[in-house]
């Protein structure tokens, strides 16, 4: 390798280290860009067949400012409320438990105390001060001004990006299709085979909750939300101590209906609807799921539920490529 040559790759690296720590504190928002982007490109086709790229980009913009980022920011400021409310009752003791403690000495016989379990519990959890609040609230702002500055610009660019991948990436044309036609595969199946199956199944689980009458339903129907990504979990984890909450609360007609809208309901969108959809469609392994959602968690952050199993799936994909194309005949 020459000077010049082994200098720009040095260059190059050293630039590319720095990239990856500017856009490290914003890489959730970032990566809720690129997600936003692959969803919303066939609109933005679409529309480019009668308005210029430009007007296009930005008319999706507004449309995806009302109809995402608002109504994430609404759920996730009410989630944050309700978590809020919960442990500041159950540290108060104004959680309610004599009822639900004696049926439960009723039926088991054992002496349990909820509250001061709950209270032990929720003492573990510490309160950021007023300032770190503050801190947080305008970082998040400013990460969503950014995912929309990035929309708009990756709607409009992206036939150039794609192009200058193909141009600039040092491998053949062919190889570079295969890999993309694998992420768009993958991209499929994670955002429709689970992501979309999840909030249907969260949803409905969620419906239960409201109707028969669980404190703080819009906080637990995220919870469920986010515990049906995981296909052997799902769901029950919430609803089904629900229905033993209101059963031993006295409730015994809302704990039957709450069950059985779980067990049959709710049960089929993640028996029938994710087989369906997976199998015929997607064709990724569940425990490719599990462990990119679970790792994607603990590396990334949240964004890391949506590109924790498309990384995994990817690392299969380009090893299948790299045999078919350089390894033994």
């Amino acid at each position: 390798m020459d000077l010049p040559r082994a200098i720009l790759l040095l260059l190059a690296a050293a630039l590319l280290a720095l990239s990856v720590a500017l856009v490290l504190p914003f890489v959730q928002f970032f990566l809720l860009a690129v997600l936003l982007v692959y969803m919303l490109v066939p609109v933005q086709a679409r529309l480019e067949r009668r308005l210029e790229p430009r007007t296009a980009a930005a008319s999706i913009v507004a449309v995806a400012s009302v109809t995402v980022v608002l109504p994430l920011m609404y759920v996730g400021w009410t989630t944050v409320a309700d978590a809020v409310a919960i442990l500041e009752a159950i540290r108060e003791g104004d959680v309610s438990l004599p009822e639900i403690e004696g049926r439960i000495r009723e039926l088991t016989g054992m002496q349990v105390d909820l509250l001061g379990l709950l209270q032990s519990a929720a003492s573990n959890v510490q309160f950021d001060s007023v300032l770190g609040v503050f801190g947080t609230l305008t970082h998040v702002l400013l990460g969503l001004g950014l995912t929309l500055f990035l929309l708009f610009y990756f709607l409009k660019d992206r036939e150039a990006f794609v192009g200058w991948l193909y141009r600039t990436v040092p491998v053949n044309r062919g190889v570079q299709t295969r890999l993309y036609d694998e992420l768009n595969r993958i991209m499929k199946a994670v955002l429709l085979g689970h992501v979309l199956v999840a909030l249907l199944q969260g949803l409905l689980a969620g419906i239960g909750l409201f109707v028969t009458g669980i404190p703080n339903a819009t906080f637990w129907t995220v919870v469920m939300t986010v515990l049906s990504l995981l296909p052997v979990v799902g769901s029950f984890l919430v609803w089904g101590p629900a229905a033993v909450y209101l059963f031993v609360g006295g409730q015994p007609t809302a704990a039957v209906g709450l069950a059985l809208w779980g067990t049959v309901v709710v049960g089929v969108s993640d028996d029938y609807l994710r087989p369906i959809v997976v199998d015929r469609y997607a064709k990724v392994n569940p425990s490719v799921i599990i462990i990119g959602v679970l790792g994607g968690v603990y590396v990334i952050g949240f964004m890391g539920i949506f590109f924790g199993p498309v990384a995994i799936g990817m690392l299969r994909a380009t090893l299948d490529v790299f045999r078919e194309e350089f390894g033994p005949a």
